[in-house]
C-alpha cells in the first residue's frame, strides 16, 4: 500500500517533468497523451487506496524522510491516507484526468501546448501534497504550490498578442493572475500566523499530536489559531471580501477554470476547515462566523449569477455560491456533509466548465449568452451534458447536488439557525433559476448568433 501512496502522489510530478522536457518544442500531441495516462495511473492508485481504507477502516501513514530536524524540532515529510484525504485524492485525480484529456483537444492549436500540460500536472501534484500531508508544514508547501501554479495557469496567455480567447477586454490574463496571487498571499499571512500559534503552543505540527493537545490550550489561543487558519481558507476559497480574483481567473484557458473551480484550488480552503475540524469544533464562535459568512456568500454570489451575461462568469459565481454552502455546513459542524457537497460539486462543475469551453470554441470566443440561442441544433451533446450538470447544480431530486445541498439545508434547520436556513433555501431557488437561465439562453430559442455571422460546430467527439 505504501507504494500506491507514492504512485498516486508522484505520477502527476512525473507528468509535469516529462511535459517540461518538451516545453520549448512545437506542439506534440503525445505529450498530452502521456500526461493524461500518468494522471489516470494516479487516479487508479487513489481508487485502490480508497478501497483499502473503506475495507479496513484504518488510515495509512508513511514517512518519506525527515525534513526538518533542529534541536527538539522534528518535522517529517510524511503522508496520511484516511477517509478525508483519500476522498479528496479520488476527486482531484479523476477530475484532473478528465481535464487533461479535454485539454488535448481544447489546446490543440496553442503554440505552448507542451508547457500548458507541464503547469497543469504540477498543479495537480501540489494539490495532492496539500491533501495527503500529515502535518501543517507539508500542507503549507502544497498550499503555496497550488498558488504558484494557479498564477502560471491563469496568466498562461500573458501576452495579448498570444491570447486567442480574450474573455474580458478590461482584464488582462497577467492582471488576473497577479490579482489571484496577491489576494492569496494576503490570506496566507493569516494562515501562517495560525500555524505559528499552533506550533508555539504545542511544539509540533503533526495533525494527530496537535489535535491531541488542543484540550490543554486556553480558549483565546484556540480562537486565535482558528481565526488564522480560516483567513487562509478565505483566500483560497474566495470568500468575501477576498473573492474578486475568482471571476477574473476566467481569463485563463477553460481547462484551467474547470480544474481551479472543480477539484483543486478553491476546494483547498474547505478541505483545511474539514481537516482541522477538532480545532474548529472547540471554537463555536469562529465556527458560527464561518457558517454565517458562508451563507452570506452563497446568496451574494447567486444574486450576481442571476444578472450576469458572461457564460463562464455565471458558472464562476455559481462556484462561489456553492463554496458558501460548503462553509455553511462546515461551520455548523457537518464536516462530512461539506465534504460530500465538495465531491458532488466537483463533478457537475467540471462538466459545466468543459461544456462552456465547447460553446466558447464554437462561438469563436463569444461568451455573451444573449448573443447565442439555438445552439442545441448544432451542439446536441454539449447541450445534453450541460443540461444534466445544471440539473445537479440546481438540486433537482435524484441528482447528486440534491442530496448534498438538501443535507446542508437540513443541518441548518436542525441546528436551530433558522435565519441561515431561510437564506439557504432562498439561495437554492435562485440557483435553479440562473442554472436554467444560462442553459435556455445558450441552447434554446432564437438563433441570435446568426446576426454575428458565426457558424458554430461541435468539438472533437472525445472532447
Amino acid at each position: 500500500m505504501e507504494n500506491l501512496i507514492y504512485i498516486a502522489l508522484f505520477a502527476p510530478l512525473v507528468s509535469s517533468l516529462f511535459s517540461a522536457l518538451f516545453g520549448m518544442s512545437q506542439r506534440q500531441i503525445f505529450v498530452g497523451i502521456v500526461a493524461s495516462i500518468l494522471l489516470f495511473i494516479s487516479f487508479f492508485a487513489s481508487v485502490m487506496l480508497a478501497i483499502n481504507v473503506a475495507h479496513t477502516g484504518v488510515a495509512l501513514h508513511t514517512t518519506m524522510m525527515d525534513w526538518i530536524s533542529v534541536g527538539d524540532v522534528s518535522i517529517p515529510f510524511g503522508f496520511v491516507v484516511d477517509q478525508v484525504s483519500v476522498t479528496m485524492m479520488v476527486v482531484v485525480t479523476l477530475v484532473s484526468t478528465i481535464v487533461h484529456v479535454y485539454a488535448i483537444g481544447y489546446m490543440d492549436h496553442d503554440k505552448s501546448f507542451n508547457r500548458f500540460f507541464s503547469y497543469l500536472s504540477a498543479f495537480v501534484f501540489s494539490m495532492l501534497i496539500l491533501v495527503m500531508s500529515d502535518n501543517f508544514a507539508g500542507l503549507f508547501i502544497g498550499w503555496e504550490g497550488v498558488g504558484v501554479c494557479s498564477w502560471l495557469l491563469i496568466g498562461f496567455w500573458y501576452s495579448k498578442a498570444d491570447q486567442p480567447r480574450e474573455v474580458n477586454p478590461s482584464v488582462s490574463p497577467s492582471w488576473a493572475a497577479n490579482e489571484a496571487f496577491i489576494m492569496n498571499r494576503i490570506a496566507d499571512l493569516g494562515m501562517l500566523v495560525g500555524i505559528f500559534i499552533i506550533f508555539w503552543n504545542t511544539g509540533t505540527l503533526q495533525y494527530d499530536a496537535v489535535f491531541a493537545q488542543l484540550p490543554q490550550l486556553s480558549e483565546s489561543i484556540l480562537t486565535a489559531a482558528a481565526i488564522g487558519l480560516f483567513i487562509g481558507a478565505m483566500g483560497k476559497s474566495a470568500q468575501f471580501p477576498l473573492h474578486t480574483w475568482l471571476t477574473d481567473a476566467m481569463e485563463g484557458p477553460t481547462p484551467v477554470s474547470a480544474l481551479i473551480h472543480a477539484a483543486t484550488m478553491v476546494t483547498a480552503g474547505v478541505f483545511l476547515v474539514i481537516r482541522a475540524n477538532p480545532l474548529f469544533s472547540m471554537t463555536p464562535e469562529v465556527s458560527f462566523f464561518i457558517a454565517g459568512l458562508g451563507t452570506f456568500v452563497a446568496i451574494f454570489a447567486a444574486s450576481m449569477a442571476l444578472v450576469n451575461r458572461d457564460l463562464k462568469r455565471i458558472i464562476a459565481f455559481s462556484t462561489l455560491s456553492q463554496l458558501g454552502y460548503m462553509f455553511a455546513a462546515a461551520g455548523l459542524g457537518a464536516y462530512w456533509i461539506a465534504l460530500f457537497h465538495l465531491a458532488a460539486h466537483a463533478f457537475f462543475k467540471a462538466l459545466l466548465f468543459l461544456g462552456a469551453g465547447n460553446v466558447m470554441h464554437a462561438m469563436h470566443d463569444e461568451l455573451d449568452i444573449f448573443k447565442m440561442g439555438g445552439l442545441k441544433k448544432v451542439m446536441k451533446w454539449t447541450y445534453i451534458y450541460m443540461f444534466v450538470a445544471s440539473l445537479a447544480l440546481a438540486g433537482i431530486p435524484f441528482f447528486a447536488g440534491f442530496f448534498s445541498k438538501d443535507a446542508i439545508i437540513e443541518t441548518a434547520f436542525n441546528e436551530g439557525t433558522y435565519m441561515l436556513w431561510i437564506i439557504l433555501v432562498v439561495t437554492a431557488g435562485m440557483t435553479a433559476f440562473y442554472s436554467f437561465r444560462q442553459v435556455f439562453l445558450t441552447f434554446l430559442g432564437k438563433e441570435r448568433y446568426k446576426e454575428l455571422g458565426i457558424h458554430p460546430h461541435e468539438m472533437y467527439k472525445f472532447v
